[in-house]
């Protein structure tokens, strides 16, 4: 193909920039080829300024979404710049199918993400705080700060998972989970109240629940009564992943009645939910809290055998 002979004379960019338009008119949607030439025969600092231009000029959406998968694997901190630019310029208005609009911009916001890199927050809280743009791209975006890690996103994301007119209860989740993986204290005051509220949507959307249970896992909350009393409460929630979220985050706390409340789960109605009691009674109190909890007659079979199972695993570990 001329696009060979191109890069075999390593010709100026815009000489392949337009062999490669004639490519992607040729390759009905097959391009693995023209990727695979690129790759073979440019180094990263060129891929990265073919890519950028490539990005500012295709329009093609199949092509387009091969491109930024491959400048997420190449993941060149120049690059990161040229799929800001592409999220604010994209304009739904190019393409004749709405879902590959959407498609290709939250591909482009978990592209990001991967870069971890503090400069593309400013738009993906544009993104995160745009009401008018499709749910999806605020579901991205809430996840890709959490990546990040930034706490400049922190109130953004409490905003959203405060937000009781959101209609969209995986947006909350999702920004649940992303304050979680920050760890920061704001935090709290805004998970303990939705717990603590007890309205009838967190009855049905369980998932809200137990995602706000799960981020306060990750964050210390060690000395804050509120956030211990609600998680006490959550040992009777009607959802056995519930129990289960709050027993672990519980066992993490380092309060002194964690043993015991975690001993009462044993007894809970659900058989998860007691072998998840086993676990986090062996972390907390080691070997000795299982031989206690094999030797009390009061204590169901399910929980016995898994007791026993990690005996034994502990104990083939001591033998390697």
């Amino acid at each position: 193909m001329m696009l060979g002979y191109l890069m075999s004379e390593k010709k100026l960019s815009s000489d392949i920039i337009f062999e490669i338009k004639d490519e992607i008119k040729k390759s009905q949607d097959n391009f693995e080829s023209i990727f695979s030439v690129l790759k073979t025969q440019f180094e990263k600092n060129e891929l990265c300024e073919i890519y950028s231009k490539l990005l500012g000029e295709i329009k093609t959406p199949n092509f387009l979404q091969r491109l930024i998968k491959e400048i997420d694997k190449l993941r060149h901190t120049k690059n990161l710049d040229d799929l800001i630019d592409f999220i604010m310029d994209c304009d739904k208005k190019d393409f004749s199918d709405i879902s590959e609009y959407v498609n290709l911009k939250v591909l482009c916001i978990k592209a990001i993400s991967n870069f971890k890199n503090t400069k593309a927050v400013p738009v993906l809280l544009y993104c995160l705080n745009d009401k008018n743009g499709n749910y999806k791209f605020r579901l991205a975006a809430a996840e890709a700060l959490g990546k990040i890690g930034d706490k400049n996103a922190v109130e953004s994301l409490i905003d959203v998972v405060s937000d009781e007119n959101e209609k969209s209860v995986y947006l909350r989740e999702s920004a649940a989970l992303a304050l979680g993986m920050i760890g920061d204290k704001r935090a709290l005051d805004a998970f303990i109240g939705i717990l603590e509220a007890k309205k009838s949507f967190l009855n049905k959307f369980t998932f809200l629940k137990e995602r706000i249970i799960e981020a306060l896992n990750k964050i210390d909350f060690s000395g804050n009564r509120r956030a211990i009393n609600v998680l006490k409460e959550s040992l009777y929630d009607e959802s056995p992943q519930v129990r289960i979220n709050a027993m672990e985050s519980i066992m993490n706390s380092n309060i002194d009645e964690a043993a015991d409340l975690t001993w009462k789960m044993l007894y809970d109605s659900d058989s998860e939910v007691r072998k998840n009691a086993v676990v986090a009674f062996y972390n907390l109190e080691g070997r000795d809290g299982l031989i206690k909890l094999l030797s009390d007659e009061t204590i169901n079979v399910d929980c016995k055998e898994e007791a026993q199972n990690i005996l034994l695993e502990a104990e083939d570990d001591e033998d390697e």
